[in-house]
């Protein structure tokens, strides 16, 4: 937990968001803040949810297909963030279904190479997506819908990193660290501040879904390893946009 005299926000927190979670390099990154800067991680995604939407929108401005559309839309947030999550997903894909033990299920989710698991999780996540990606540019612009969802899948990490233990020692949750609760509770304003304006009373429902899955996906997170990693942020990451996604693809 950080001490208590750390500064609740500073202003190379922006930076130090975007330099790990984006490909996005903004200078004045700083290192040592890690999980203090998790207040900053909605903006991240914000920024990521940025890229989306512009392509989102010149592709629908060049007369594109919504299919063709959400396709190059995928590829753009991919593109943006290092394919950093669908990586977490697949990881933990393949440790969680593919292991009998906590220990062997941490060394699977080590292991480089992508199984089964990992491979039916990256087709699930993408095709989702797409599917969903699909309804929203056919139906007119989706730009709000795209922002919100980027931003919003990001505060799950915030809130699971708060509170479940690191389940190794090592790896990139154990040296980012774990978010003391104001700043999970100011990632949670700046979250919610930014789907209100995008999406007005419709974000509601959308939260609460991703309140159930973000749940579940702790608690299974906890049976299986004992906690968390990297790599379930990663996936958790993804089970909310996908939630995020659809849910604003029924509403609208």
């Amino acid at each position: 937990m950080p001490d208590r005299g750390t500064p609740l926000v500073v202003p190379g927190d922006i930076a130090t968001a975007f330099a790990l979670l984006t490909r996005i390099p903004l200078p004045g990154a700083i290192p040592d803040r890690g999980a203090a800067a998790a207040w900053a991680w909605p903006l991240a995604g914000l920024a990521v949810g940025a890229a989306a939407a512009v392509t989102a929108l010149a592709a629908q401005a060049l007369g594109l297909p919504p299919a063709v559309s959400a396709g190059i839309v995928l590829a753009a947030t991919i593109a943006v963030t290092g394919a950093l999550h669908e990586d977490g997903l697949a990881d933990t894909a393949d440790g969680f279904w593919g292991g009998w033990t906590r220990e062997r299920r941490l060394d699977i989710m080590k292991d480089s190479r992508i199984g089964s698991y990992g491979v039916i999780a990256l087709i699930l996540s993408l095709g989702l997506r797409w599917s969903a990606l699909t309804a929203l540019v056919a139906t007119g612009p989706a730009a709000a819908a795209i922002l919100a969802a980027a931003a919003l899948s990001r505060l799950p990490m915030a809130l699971i990193m708060h509170l479940l233990p690191n389940a190794r020692e090592e790896g990139l949750s154990a040296q980012t660290g774990r978010p003391g609760l104001a700043t999970v509770l100011v990632a949670t304003v700046v979250a919610l501040a930014i789907g209100l304006v995008l999406l007005g009373a419709s974000l509601f429902p959308a939260v609460l879904i991703l309140l159930l899955t973000t749940a579940a996906a702790a608690a299974i997170m906890q049976a299986k390893i004992g906690g968390q990693t990297g790599d379930t942020l990663g996936a958790t990451q993804q089970i909310g946009e996908i939630a995020l996604l659809a849910t604003f693809a029924a509403l609208i």
